[in-house]
Formats: C-alpha cells, structure tokens, sequence
C-alpha cells in the first residue's frame, strides 16, 4: 500500500539551512587565496602586487606566487598605525572579519517565520474549508449522533408537535415500517411559530432521539456577495447529505432564503433568488428513499416562496405556538431540574404570571432568579426571587435610586389604584396580582399587575371593553382627584386606542360599519407589526375613514364615562386603597383583596348592563 507522506514547513526550513551553510564551504574552498596582511606588505614591497582593489575591510587582486603564476589574493585589512607597530616587532599579523553567518541567517529566517505565523493564524481563524477556493463549500455544522444530547424529554409545552414529529424519527430508524406500504415520508418539514418556542430545539432532538449526523446552517449563511457562491453551497449540502444518510439537514430562518420572487426585485435580488432556485431543484429530485430529511424553521410563513411550500418539497408543517398553562407548567419543570428550588416555590402560580412568554422567556426567568439568589448568597432559589424575575422580564429593572418628588408619587398612586379598581368592579376582567409605584423600566413609574386564571383563546365584545375600561382608569383616577390628566396615561391611551382600533376595523363590533373589516392584507401572523414602521395601507375611501374615526372617539368617551361613573361611587375607596400604596409601594392580590372585600364582590358578579 502506497504511503502518503504529509508537507511540513520544517522540511522547507532545514533545506534553507543546507544551502547556506554549503554556500559558505564552497565559496571558503573555490575563492581567491586568503593571505596574511603582513604577507600582502612583504609582497607589495617585492612588487609582486599586480592588480589590486581595495574594500572598506577586504583587499582583493592578483599578484605573483612563490612559483611565477598569477593568482588572485584575498586579505583583510589592518590599520595602517597597527600595521606599522607590528612590523617593529617582525611579525606575521593578518586580520579578521567578524563572521556574520548567523546575523545572515537571522535576517533571512525570521521573516519567514513572521510571513508564516501570519498565514497560519489567518487560515486557522477562517477554518476548513475557508479558503479563496473554496467559497463553494457549504459552512453548514454538522454534528455526529454522539454529540447531540437532546431527546424529547427535554422539549416540554408543544406536545403536539413533538407528536407529529416522533414520525420522523420513526422513518429514519425504521424506514421500512413507511415503505412497505407504498407510502413515503415528507421530503421536508417546516417548523412555524413565534420566536423562542422551541423550534431549533425540537430538530435536535429528532436528531437525537433517531441517532443520526445532524447538519444545522442559517438561511442567511448560503447568499454571498459572489454571484452563483449560493447555489454551490446548496450543491455541497446536499452531496453531503446523502453521503451521510440517514440524517438531518435544518435549515434555520428559512425567510432569510426562501422569500418569494419577483417582489420588489430591482435586479439586487439575483444571488438569492439562484441559491432560492437550486434549493427546489435539489428538493424536488430528491429520493425520500435516501433517508435524507430536510427541516427548515420561520416566523415569517407568510412571506416564503409558494414554491416552497408545494406538495414534494416543504409539504409538512408543523406548528410550534407559544405554549399554554400545562405547557409553561411543564417547561418551567424541565428547568428547574439544574436549579436548587426552595420549598415555597410554586412553579403553577409562575406559569398562570406568564401567559403568552415563550419557552426562552421561561427559561431566562428561572436563570435571572438564580442569579438574583446567587446575588445574596441563598443557596435556594426562592418564590420571591422568582417573583422579582418575572417583574424584571415583563417590567424591566427596578430603579431603586430614582427620585421621585411627593406629588408625583402621589399622582402616580392614584393612577395604578385607578387602574386596579376598575379591575376589580369590571364583570370578566383578570384578578389583580400585584400594584406598585417603585419605577421600572425606561418609563415606567408603577405599574398594576393583572393575572388571568386561565389560558383564553377567543375574547368577546364585553371582555374587550372590559380591558379597554381598565386601561382609562388610570387617567380617569388622576383627572378626578388632581383636576387634570398628565402624561403618565400616554402609553394607556395608545393601547386603549389600538384594541377600539381592532375591534372596529377586524372584528365587525362597531354599531355604524357594519360587519366588514377594513384591515391590510398579508399581515405577520407570529411577529408584532410595529405601527410606526408599517405603511398605512388602507382599502377604503375617506368617507369611511372619517367614519371610523368619529365611531372610535364616540367609543372612547362612552367608555371614559363609565369608568368616571365607576370611580365616583367608590371615591371612598380610591383614597383608602391609593394612601395604603403610597404608605407600602407594594401591594400583592391578597392585600388589595382585602381591602376591596365586600364591595368588589357583587359588582364581579353581575355582568354590566
């Protein structure tokens, strides 16, 4: 069997040494003849000197030896004064140059060395595969099925999809299980939600769970400046694949590569819209058989290319939502298994103060309670700390060192009790968790706390004002006792601008439009539209706009009106509940129960007229 011997920059280096040391043994044996200084004066005097050429340190010419032939001479030059002392004395004397063999060979190698240091540390921080001729390759990580340690047991709150997806992993262990029958597994999967639910999780957990290599890339990572740089990645992924079937290839923000064509597209687009092209041509003449899955993952669903999404390509989607109060239960419980929980945490009551957060949001509140216990050096994570967690996640950071004058600490406890007692005497409205007036946030001066006892998935007219009354108490508790709104209420307002918004123009509850919805097409389904970004898009005339607007004022004041109403009968109330928080800053559920109890009861009861 042929050896192969591998390069070594340590060969090229002592071949160098080689040369330079023969170089200076050849020039010592084939160059002139080296004589003595005294010798050249003895010669010099006879007139044997015959040519001569006189260096800085070396004389070099011809003169006539012993024998009458003419040879070339060499000697090293001495001081004149020296020479002349050391006659004196009938000496012989010559002189000697410092030899610079090793200077030379400094100065030659450490450049070099320097020049490959360089070169390779930059091909070191490029990695495999990296180099000007290799941008074809694709820069995909590919794990061994040793490597990947998740299994379903760690993926908790999307039990349906884990179900779906359990198929998958079936196939690739036994393939022929699918296959006798005829039938075939989906050449790809295309994992849908909002970010952070788990979508990047659950395909290293098939990958896991089936014990098969797992390539993962991001969409974005296969367009490059290089026109036809993409298609060729995709080329070398797929080759790859198959070489390693069975396994799996994910796909990573999917959006970034497969937008749809021909929108938009000034000519800017043609790298992607390749690399988009080659894709479905190495789908779309893929063997099922090769036990090869292809999984992609997006929040944008809307905005991919319907090619895409054909029977034969990406012709499964699965669904990975937000989890709800079993799932959140059952997600906090999988982290909490590498944290030391105290006795009084109760991961339930944590699930229903975090309705629509996302399994990372979960997870970031378990770590920022461990970290603030940690902080105090606890060695438990206590129910307070997780309780702080979730005020810093949802609230922001708690500004300890904020001065705030009386009056406006007083304006804004009026504000937060405003807000908390319209809860409280609003039929199907959410309890109150928890009311403060320490500042968090960027803006935040206090903040009322709302938590829903169950998960709720279609909400009605009366619920939806509901939460709009709760949102103008604020305002109205400041108007009532100070004379005069502040700007306090501006992000209530917003809010409670948008949900009338919603209700007239998407969910036909106005009493003048009619049952029509007046909202623009193609809108995010997982991602939240920020309004000052989005275009105004609108598919009805001025007369109608005109008219919405004047129903959605109209419906604003009615709804201002109750909620003064509601707050003059109980203006005993609001004065009792606002000195007790101004006295504590913080007040719980039970607390502020307790303090409403007997009069919140009757009016929770009955639905309003």
């Amino acid at each position: 069997m042929e050896k192969h011997h591998k390069f070594s920059i340590w060969y090229v280096l002592l071949g160098i040494w080689a040369v330079l040391i023969l170089n200076n043994i050849i020039a010592g044996q084939i160059g002139p003849k080296q004589v003595a200084y005294s010798e050249f004066l003895n010669q010099l005097r006879a007139d044997k000197i015959k040519e001569i050429a006189i260096g800085k340190d070396v004389i070099t010419g011809k003169m006539i030896d012993s024998d009458g032939s003419e040879v070339s001479f060499k000697t090293v030059r001495v001081s004149p004064d020296l020479a002349k002392e050391l006659e004196g004395h009938k000496l012989e004397f010559r002189g000697e140059v410092e030899s610079t063999f090793l200077r030379t060979l400094f100065s030659w190698m450490v450049p070099i060395f320097l020049f490959l240091g360089i070169w390779y540390f930059m091909m070191k921080r490029m990695g495999p595969g990296a180099g000007v001729m290799n941008f074809g390759a694709n820069k995909a990580k590919i794990y061994a099925e040793e490597d990947i340690p998740t299994r379903f047991t760690d993926v908790a709150g999307v039990d349906e999809a884990k179900e779906e997806l359990e198929e998958v992993v079936q196939f690739l262990r036994t393939p022929e299980r699918f296959t006798r029958l005829g039938g075939r597994m989906p050449k790809g999967v295309l994992l849908v939600g909002p970010p952070g639910t788990g979508k990047t999780l659950l395909s290293r957990a098939i990958a896991g769970e089936a014990g098969v290599p797992f390539f993962s890339i991001s969409g974005s990572e296969f367009v490059e400046l290089f026109v036809g740089m993409g298609a060729a990645r995709v080329r070398d992924l797929f080759k790859q694949a198959r070489e390693k079937a069975p396994c799996i290839v994910f796909i990573d923000e999917l959006d970034a590569l497969g937008k749809a064509r021909g929108v938009g597209n000034l000519g800017g687009h043609d790298e992607r819209e390749q690399t988009l092209q080659q894709l479905l041509v190495e789908m779309d003449g893929f063997d099922p058989r090769a036990g090869v899955i292809i999984m992609a993952a997006t929040n944008r669903p809307e905005i991919l290319d319907q090619a895409l999404l054909r029977a034969g390509r990406f012709d499964r989607q699965v669904l990975v939502d937000k989890p709800d109060l079993n799932g959140r239960i059952a997600i906090l419980e999988v982290h909490a298994r590498r944290i030391s929980l105290a006795d009084d945490v109760d991961l339930k009551v944590l699930a229903q103060r975090t309705p629509g957060l996302s399994g990372a949001d979960l997870e970031n509140i378990l770590n920022e309670g461990a970290l603030l216990a940690a902080r105090v050096d606890r060695n438990e994570v206590t129910m307070a700390d997780l309780e702080e967690a979730v005020d810093r996640i949802v609230g922001g950071l708690e500004k300890k060192n904020r001065v705030i004058n009386e009056q406006e600490k007083q304006r804004v406890a009026y504000h937060e009790t405003g807000h908390a007692l319209v809860a409280a005497f609003t039929p199907q409205t959410d309890q109150v968790h928890k009311i403060s007036i320490i500042p968090r946030g960027i803006a935040a001066l206090g903040y009322t706390e709302q938590r829903p006892t169950e998960d709720r998935y279609l909400m009605s007219k009366t619920e939806l004002e509901g939460r709009v009354d709760v949102l103008l108490g604020g305002r109205v508790a400041e108007r009532l006792t100070f004379g005069e709104v502040s700007t306090g209420a501006a992000n209530d307002l917003q809010r409670a601008t948008d949900m009338v918004r919603a209700m007239l123009t998407q969910y036909g509850m106005g009493d003048t439009l009619g049952p029509v919805t007046y909202t623009a097409r193609n809108q995010p389904v997982f991602l939240p539209q920020d309004s000052l970004l989005a275009p105004a898009a609108k598919d009805y005339s001025e007369a109608t706009a005109a008219a919405l607007d004047e129903e959605l004022r109209r419906f604003m004041e009615t709804r201002e009106e109750r909620v003064e109403d509601l707050l003059r009968d109980h203006g005993d109330l609001l004065k009792k509940v606002a000195g007790v928080l101004l006295e504590k800053e913080v007040l719980s559920g039970a607390q502020f129960q307790e303090l409403v109890k007997g009069e919140a009861g009757s009016a929770q009861a009955e639905p309003e007229n």
